[in-house]
């Protein structure tokens, strides 16, 4: 009678799956790092904590301040992050918000982005 070796196809083949989980994921995605919750927090929540404004109030994440400034769609989320608005001409101004440009965030995360504000901050 002779014996069979059943061990030694266990690693090729589980080595062989794991190569397919991770390839098929960044190390980002594979630890949902690009959902919209997850950009907002590492781009976004410094200065509009739980939807807020640390540096203007009247200008917050919430959807009857959005829609007072004319920001209703996702859209127009993305085109704020883009162009936030004029720089100060005084030095002692502050600067507001800063432009969160494509090298800064892609437009299909800051699409994740504002898709998230929409859904989060009513």
């Amino acid at each position: 009678m002779r014996k069979r070796k059943t061990g030694f196809m266990i690693v090729p083949w589980a080595a062989v799956c794991l190569a397919v989980i991770f390839s098929a994921y960044s190390p980002g995605r594979a630890l949902g790092q690009d959902t919209g919750e997850a950009l907002f927090k590492a781009n976004c929540s410094p200065c509009h904590p739980d939807g807020g404004n640390i540096l203007n109030s009247k200008k917050t994440l919430h959807k009857k301040d959005r829609e007072a400034h004319n920001i209703r769609t996702a859209a127009d989320i993305v085109r704020k992050m883009r162009n936030p608005g004029p720089v100060p001409t005084h030095p002692q101004e502050w600067a507001g918000m800063k432009m969160f440009d494509k090298n800064k965030i892609s437009d299909e995360d800051a699409l994740k982005i504002a898709d998230y504000i929409l859904k989060t901050f009513n």
